[in-house]
């Protein structure tokens, strides 16, 4: 079952009276479970596939269906609701609220959904415990870790029970051994049925995945299967 499938997309941004073709023709489909990387170097437009992929733009030309539903050509207020209710974000940088602890930081996307404050509660408890957290929900971002803080991120990505997990880069400020745990967290993940879209530059961590899509002047350059890919092993969730 499709839950992305985009068709002929094309992105073109006006930079002064030059037009940049961020993307070029680029069709793709991902499944329901599916544990894909996109690849590419700088300035080949996998942020901006990125970006499309979690609605955070819409394409310039071409059919994204998400869900059966066609968000090429919707509102601002719409591409946040698909945002908030479907898609789940993880980022380099973790963007955490540095005054919230764990617990509200989790929290947030149901406090924007309007659900009661027992229920996010509940929700946000069940997903810390999801990621080995549970005994952390009073610390602030600078009273945890690296790893802890993008723990925290994936907690708050998961609150919403998403159609996708979106992962920008989320070993990018982690040491290897942090990163390593964080790669077996979404390895758990994908086997408890989470379709998991990974963003990296890094062939180990793609290597996770069971499939990488190649990105290379704003045009898929190859899509295969990960035949030996790497399943990591968790060491001390204290990382």
């Amino acid at each position: 079952m499709n839950i992305i499938r985009i068709e002929h997309i094309a992105k073109i941004y006006q930079v002064g009276s030059e037009e940049v073709h961020a993307l070029r023709d680029v069709s793709l489909t991902i499944d329901k479970n599916e544990y894909v990387a996109i690849m590419g170097p700088s300035g080949s437009g996998k942020s901006t596939l990125m970006n499309i992929l979690g609605c955070l733009d819409t394409p310039t030309k071409g059919l994204y269906d998400f869900k059966g539903i066609n968000v090429s050509e919707m509102t601002d207020n719409e591409l946040a609701n698909i945002r908030n209710r479907e898609i789940g974000f993880v980022f380099q940088t973790f963007n955490l609220l540095p005054r919230s602890n764990a617990l509200h930081n989790v929290e947030l996307p149901l406090i924007y959904s309007g659900v009661s404050s027992s229920d996010r509660k509940e929700k946000a408890l069940e997903a810390l415990e999801k990621v080995q957290l549970s005994d952390r929900v009073t610390h602030k971002p600078n009273e945890l870790s690296g790893g802890q803080r993008q723990r925290v991120a994936i907690a708050r990505a998961l609150v919403t029970s998403p159609a996708i997990i979106l992962a920008d880069e989320p070993t990018g400020n982690l040491d290897t051994k942090t990163g390593e745990d964080i790669m077996a967290l979404f390895n758990e993940l994908h086997h408890q049925g989470n379709t998991i879209i990974l963003v990296t530059h890094e062939e180990y961590i793609a290597e996770h995945a069971n499939r990488i899509i190649r990105i290379r002047d704003g045009m898929i350059e190859s899509d295969t299967e990960v035949r030996n890919r790497i399943i990591p092993k968790a060491h001390n969730v204290e990382n």
